[in-house]
């Protein structure tokens, strides 16, 4: 990929949630696209499969968030499956925001005529050029504010190939495309004075044996990269795993968007440009008493330590959250009488000066 590699800083990441836990997610595609759009896992968008059933739209996602805040702006969505906007984003749904497109080009792969459907599926191929034309004109003329591009032909050839030879071609063949579409961002950038940020990614890896399937949680499978033209990353980026949750609060940052508290604290990414005081939090559940425990990346303050009883967000209803404790950051550890607030299910937001991190924990 020399092309993509020549963009930006590069890190291994991971799909899939935490393997084992509440937040475990199946390393597939819809799943992994609405991980990367609402900065959570699957526990809380409801995605576990290609069909998306009945996704949870009160985990807002990144296009909503944006129109939210700046409704005269573009937004615009490149894809070679029309599930993504229609099902995953939800467009034109009350529920999921009203959301429209101002540029949208996608629906091909129902197109039998221009793109007859052979069995080695180069028409797939076909399509991602297209939409990588589409790409890049559209960038070119109107530079659209929020973008979402998705080219596929790179997992149909692993599906039917796997690891091979037809595999490496393909892998090479979206390196030029995607190389298309950042000379479109760079003119962009030269002839407008424009800032821009590019993060690409993918949805999931392959399975270790042959490298044609993705539907367990083995290192393989869980394992992705991402890329990002940003000369800000941060300690969490370079230091530890990134996921691909953390694209979501990526691209807020760098957007200036304020997030909703309510929101803030489902999220189960964090920003991989600029401060980041804590990551990766622990609960351990005893019978009147939470030990709580977190990363420091940044030393720089305090941590509030919020509790909530209830889920009534996934109904999009705000929780009640109860401050219970404020501790300096740098003490890693802290343990937390419950007393008053017996429950079997506790949700933990952990604010930072910098971020907000958030778990889970279930009375056995």
């Amino acid at each position: 990929m020399k092309k993509i590699q020549k963009i930006g800083n590069y890190t291994r990441a991971y799909i899939g949630g935490d393997n084992g836990t509440y937040t475990q997610t199946p390393p597939v595609s819809a799943p992994g696209y609405m991980n990367l759009l609402t900065g959570t896992w699957a526990n809380k968008h409801n995605v576990y499969d290609n069909y998306v059933n009945a996704p949870n739209y009160h985990y807002k996602n990144i296009f909503r968030l944006f129109k939210e805040h700046y409704s005269d702006k573009k937004i615009a969505i490149f894809s070679t499956w029309i599930d993504n906007r229609i099902k995953l984003i939800g467009e034109g749904s009350a529920i999921a925001g009203n959301i429209t497109f101002d540029y949208k080009f996608d629906g091909y792969e129902r197109d039998q005529i221009m793109y007859p459907h052979d069995p080695d599926e180069h028409y797939i191929f076909d399509i991602d050029q297209r939409v990588t034309n589409e790409t890049s004109a559209c960038i070119k003329i109107y530079g659209p504010d929020l973008s979402w591009v998705y080219l596929q032909y790179t997992d149909d050839v692993g599906h039917k190939f796997g690891d091979s030879e037809q595999f490496k071609q393909a892998v090479i063949n979206v390196d030029y495309q995607i190389g298309q579409i950042w000379e479109a961002i760079n003119y962009r950038m030269t002839h407008y004075q424009e800032d821009w940020i590019i993060i690409i990614t993918t949805d999931h890896g392959r399975d270790p044996v042959t490298g044609k399937e993705h539907d367990d949680q083995t290192d393989r499978e869980r394992t992705i990269w991402i890329i990002i033209n940003s000369q800000e990353m941060n300690t969490y980026f370079h230091g530890f795993q990134p996921a691909i949750v953390d694209i979501y609060p990526t691209i807020a940052k760098f957007m200036n968007l304020n997030i909703p508290i309510e929101s803030e604290r489902e999220l189960d990414g964090v920003p991989l440009t600029g401060k980041v005081s804590l990551i990766k939090p622990n609960v351990k559940l005893y019978d009147v008493s939470l030990e709580i425990s977190w990363t420091v990346l940044d030393p720089t303050g305090n941590v509030k330590v919020w509790l909530s009883t209830t889920n009534s967000f996934k109904d999009g209803i705000t929780d009640n959250y109860y401050l219970i404790k404020t501790v300096p950051i740098h003490n890693n550890m802290i343990i937390v009488d419950i007393t008053g607030y017996q429950s079997n299910f506790y949700k933990i937001a952990l604010e930072g000066q910098y971020n907000t991190v958030n778990r889970w924990v279930f009375r056995s």
